[in-house]
């Protein structure tokens, strides 16, 4: 008797949360209905993610297995952790994990807050002309191809032709060959970045401050501050939120390197500190065949990044209320 009342107030539970989510459903099918153009814009990312983010996750098993092309991903041997341990064991793991690393690192460090003040110094300049000229020269950059950059990298740098080098020369000093230095070619890769990237990356600082109340930079005028304590003090605090959520999209890709800038620079004699996980699974992986052994690498180059995403945005939550999630 009592298991038959238990079933009946089951049902009635369910009846009452299916009259509940009927309407919530209902509101949604409506406002999908009433902005269907907009639902239909996201197809096309929608389907690009499935095809190219998640649908090669099937393949991640080769990390796991010594592929063969022969006998396909199923077919293949299961050899565990052997392609991880061969990584971990190898002569170039320690190099590879400290230039990818540091390279990063400082890239972090010098690049990530010069568009911070590239966008306030275009926020501050009382010219709106000079502004909009600055952030349009600044732009250009980013919309050159990577073989035009490290093409005029070649130019400038040249030891025979190049006016860096002439300059030196005249100077009384001797001619660098920059790009053969192995101890040079962070600085110029770095350096480089920052040329190519830093207007384009301070579009959204400069979207966030026209969000900045106008009202607060009137009220610390009328206080007495000055342009420097109305920056530090109403323009900076307007963009912290921006600037944390950047910084924890950049902490995810913390062991990314766009491998082809680095593939364009790197020859024999700065191979000590360009050589880093990206370049080292496509010549290993593309070059030599040995899929299964840079599918581990791979692998653990993205769970490194997973991990400092999670503790990252973690840390940002306690600290200053702003995540991704």
């Amino acid at each position: 008797m009592k298991s038959a009342l238990d079933q009946a107030e089951a049902v009635q539970g369910a009846a009452a949360a299916a009259v509940r989510l009927t309407p919530r459903r209902g509101r949604l099918l409506r406002e999908m209905a009433k902005r269907y153009d907009l639902y239909l814009m996201l197809l096309l990312p929608i389907g690009w993610y499935l095809l190219f983010q998640y649908g090669p996750l099937y393949g991640l098993q080769i990390a796991f297995k010594n592929f063969s092309p022969a006998k396909g991903i199923l077919a293949s041997e299961w050899v565990g952790l052997d392609n991880f341990h061969r990584f971990f064991d190898s002569y170039y793991f320690n190099r590879l994990l400290w230039n990818t690393f540091t390279i990063n690192l400082f890239s972090m460090l010098v690049a990530f807050p010069i568009p911070i003040a590239l966008a306030l110094i275009c926020n501050e300049i009382p010219s709106r002309k000079f502004g909009k000229w600055l952030q349009n020269i600044t732009f250009i950059p980013h919309f050159m191809s990577v073989v035009v950059i490290v093409g005029i990298l070649n130019v400038f740098l040249s030891p025979e032709t190049g006016p860096i080098n002439a300059l030196i020369e005249a100077l009384g000093g001797q001619p660098i060959r920059f790009l053969e230095d192995a101890s040079w070619f962070k600085p110029i890769f770095i350096g480089s970045n920052i040329w190519q990237n830093m207007g384009w990356q301070s579009i959204i600082y400069i979207a966030a401050l026209s969000g900045v109340n106008p009202q607060l930079y009137e009220a610390a005028k009328m206080d007495g501050a000055s342009r420097l304590r109305r920056v530090w003090h109403v323009s900076l605090p307007g963009i912290v939120p921006v600037i944390v959520i950047m910084l924890i999209l950049d902490i995810g890709h913390f062991m990314d390197i766009g491998f082809e800038k680095i593939l364009l620079m790197q020859n024999n004699l700065n191979i000590e500190a360009s050589d880093v996980i990206s370049t080292f699974v496509y010549t290993t992986g593309i070059q030599k065949g040995e899929y299964s052994y840079t599918a581990a690498i791979g692998l653990f180059n993205s769970v490194i990044n997973l991990i400092l995403l999670l503790l990252v945005n973690r840390f940002a939550r306690k600290v200053s209320e702003t995540s991704l999630w």
